[in-house]
């Protein structure tokens, strides 16, 4: 069988490593896969957003199922092309996907069906004397987003005025995120800790995958700018079994509901980014694919053959193939170039990743291998290292004891991955 995956980051370094267990052992693809991912896959030049190029690379090369990681391929239309050519694909069609492509959308298709989020309101571009009015009567805390695809920067929780009022400006008069902020969408502040629950989808059922927790903010104690998520760990204990029958309630089955009865059945991962409230799970954001680095803590523990969980899912037989996963712990620490999520440099040598591989799980992110075949920088989130254990603080011990054999030139890091995690178990206070 002949696997593509489409995309080069720690995520499809994770969803490679978890089809490459299975017992049918198939022939994988990444395209264009990363520094690390070589070993597990022949690596494809073409990058994920180039729909027309990838569609003719599964026909000619008769791809029997492709993986689709990132969010801009998806809305791009890449599984309505496949699907077109009748090919098997895990992934919404770009109809659903607009869940994630415009948060404009999911905002208005949310308060369609009922589904719990922040109040809100959404301005166009040539609306920022409202918008600016709209915030100055809000007040703050207050969250600003641009409507479109942002690589994971393009929300900005504001906690004062003048916070709000430079992000509005950046976003709407200095287009700092481009046609990304052609619409800004002005959101309340949401109290609660945050959780991040999976279901796979098929269009008419869903299973859910281990829920995890991720830490977007680049400093330690939740500070500094957003990233892509610098760490995650799962299972997160704040997603109790209580919480997760009622997120599959109020959120998973409207989202499927909603997406059949405009036509737009649902199929592939669906990101449900939550906010737990004293009221409930609330959502903060959908995302159309598996997050990042979530995916590298969730995938780990999946005992099921992923292969076949993924082949049900394209060919909607998802019921056909049960969820099973380990009874442990897996925590992902995200190792960052210097000046990330800022400006960085690329092209630093990279060491000791043989030596981390003996604690962790080493998906390669931003990486590339130079004409010797080392290792070397390409990205702001360059590895991600994924210890395992029956339980957290046991998954986190063996995550940290890989983070110091690894060195590169300015590398980065927080030491507080999985601490409200510890906090739930009563570990630390």
């Amino acid at each position: 069988m002949r696997v593509l995956v489409v995309g080069g980051g720690g995520r499809e370094h994770a969803i490679l490593h978890a089809l490459s267990r299975s017992p049918r052992r198939p022939q994988l693809y990444a395209a264009p896969g990363n520094g690390g991912t070589g070993g597990l896959a022949v690596s494809v030049p073409i990058a994920a957003g180039e729909v027309s190029s990838l569609a003719a690379f599964v026909r000619q090369e008769r791809i029997d199922l492709t993986v689709v990681g990132p969010e801009e391929p998806l809305v791009k239309g890449l599984v309505d092309a496949l699907r077109a050519d009748g090919r098997a694909v895990v992934g919404p069609a770009a109809a659903a996907a607009r869940l994630e492509g415009s948060k404009a959308f999911a905002k208005a298709f949310m308060e369609r069906y009922g589904i719990p989020t922040a109040a809100h309101r959404t301005f166009g571009a040539g609306e920022y004397d409202a918008a600016l009015a709209y915030v100055q009567r809000q007040g703050a805390p207050i969250v600003i987003k641009a409507d479109g695809l942002a690589a994971g920067k393009g929300a900005v929780v504001c906690m004062t005025l003048a916070e709000a009022r430079e992000a509005l400006g950046a976003m709407m008069r200095a287009r700092t995120l481009g046609e990304a902020a052609d619409r800004v969408v002005i959101e309340e502040y949401m109290e609660g800790e945050e959780a991040t629950i999976f279901a796979l989808c098929d269009g008419a059922r869903y299973a859910l995958l281990p829920p995890a927790q991720d830490h977007k903010r680049i400093g330690e104690g939740d500070t500094g700018p957003n990233t892509g998520g610098m760490g995650a760990y799962a299972p997160a204990p704040v997603a109790t079994g209580a919480l997760l029958t009622e997120t599959a309630r109020r959120v998973v089955e409207p989202v499927l509901a909603g997406m059949l009865h405009e036509g737009a059945a649902y199929t592939g991962f669906l990101y449900c980014g939550l906010m737990v409230t004293p009221e409930g799970p609330r959502v903060i954001e959908f995302n159309c694919r598996l997050g990042d680095p979530e995916a590298q803590a969730v995938l780990p523990l999946l005992q099921t053959d992923f292969l076949e969980l993924m082949l049900a899912t394209a060919h909607g037989e998802l019921e056909r193939v049960p969820v099973r996963a380990e009874a442990g712990a897996a925590a992902c620490v995200v190792l960052a170039a210097p000046g990330y999520p800022g400006p960085y440099e690329r092209g630093a040598l990279i060491t000791g990743l043989e030596a981390a591989a003996r604690h962790a799980l080493v998906f390669h992110a931003g990486t590339v291998r130079d004409a010797d075949g080392a290792a070397r920088t390409a990205g702001g989130r360059v590895l991600g290292l994924t210890g395992m254990g029956e339980d957290l603080p046991a998954a986190l011990q063996q995550a940290y004891a890989a983070v110091e054999k690894v060195h590169f030139d300015g590398m980065q890091h927080r030491r507080d991955i999985g601490r409200r995690g510890l906090v739930h178990m009563g570990v630390v206070a």
